[in-house]
């Protein structure tokens, strides 16, 4: 009689997407942000811890590990003696599925920029003319309420987008609340506009209700409260450029979350653009700078590609110098062998 073959359940993950996360880089003080399994592992995936910020689902996602393995050699017969690392280097590629500010600048990977709202026809350019003038914000704002004062709140309207950030007054270096959009080396470069940080800051949000002295935002402003002697501008669309000097950086963190309840979480500490929205490695189509996916012809859905070099990262536990951390949940009852 033959003894029956006992199965086991597949300790497998099965994800139909991946979620994006992404965390601005401090650039003055060259950190990023931190993903901690033990304390952050199982948060809401529409809840996600702060700083990180939710960029939704995205697709065709691919990582690579590029960092190459040397052996030494040595003895009486040149022998393999050890082995070690060298050209510490990885990459991420992947399409958003959703179109919004942080998308469009982290597949663009350069300086993005805020089109303001204009009234006239004045020094015309591909990212906006003149604009209206700014409105000062009053010190007691948050970044859910913008304060302007009796009267002063009337120039914005229930879906508008506001961009709050101070006056460009010749500063020079990172400049953007909370999250840096941009760096002056010469305030010639810039013509010495006094919008030009409401231009490139990522502290907008939408204008989701009104009271008779503020404007009340739907999201939390992406670089958070406005800094003081801050002022708002309307803003009407975004606008990115292929190519410039500027190069982001980013904290990411991608979780791919099965039905099952398991989890991998995939953290890069730092990712920098490796080529502005460059086409799938190995796909022929040269530079691709969006991605199409059709639903129904003639409908289809536009997605962005962006493509990411993954920066080294001193951990502190041992001074090893990395560039991801996988992480695993198990599900509830899964075998961990």
């Amino acid at each position: 009689m033959s003894t029956p073959v006992q199965s086991r359940p597949a300790m497998v993950p099965v994800a139909e997407l991946v979620r994006a996360f992404f965390a601005p880089v401090d650039r003055n003080a060259n950190s990023g942000a931190i993903f901690d399994p033990a304390v952050h592992g199982a948060f809401l995936l529409d809840a996600p811890p702060a700083p990180w910020l939710d960029l939704g689902w995205i697709g065709n996602f691919r990582r690579s590990s590029e960092t190459q393995i040397q052996a030494r050699s040595g003895g009486k017969r040149n022998s393999v003696q050890g082995l070690y690392r060298s050209a510490l280097a990885a990459s991420v590629e992947f399409d958003f599925r959703e179109w919004g500010k942080l998308q469009m600048a982290l597949a663009g990977g350069s300086q993005h920029m805020n089109v303001l709202a204009s009234q006239s026809n004045t020094k015309l350019g591909p990212t906006g003319a003149d604009p209206i003038s700014a409105v000062a914000v009053l010190p007691n704002s948050t970044a859910t309420e913008i304060v302007f004062g009796s009267g002063a709140a009337d120039f914005v309207q229930v879906g508008d987008i506001l961009a709050v950030d101070i006056d460009y007054l010749q500063q020079t270096g990172y400049v953007g609340a909370g999250i840096s959009g941009a760096y002056v080396k010469d305030p010639s470069d810039v013509q010495r506009d006094i919008n030009f940080i409401r231009r490139i800051t990522f502290n907008v949000g939408r204008v989701a209700g009104k009271t008779a002295t503020s404007a009340l935002l739907a999201q939390p402003l992406l670089g958070g409260t406005p800094p003081p002697m801050s002022s708002a501008q309307k803003v009407v669309a975004f606008a990115d450029r292929d190519s410039g000097s500027f190069f982001q950086q980013w904290s990411a963190l991608f979780v791919i979350a099965g039905p099952e309840g398991g989890r991998v979480c995939l953290y890069y500490p730092r990712l920098a653009p490796a080529s502005p929205a460059a086409a799938p490695r190995g796909s022929g189509a040269g530079v691709a700078l969006e991605t199409s996916t059709e639903i129904a012809d003639p409908l289809y859905s536009l997605g962005l590609h962006a493509c990411f070099q993954a920066l080294p990262y001193l951990d502190s536990g041992d001074g090893e110098e990395v560039v991801c951390y996988r992480s695993y949940f198990p599900a509830v009852s899964a075998p961990l062998l």
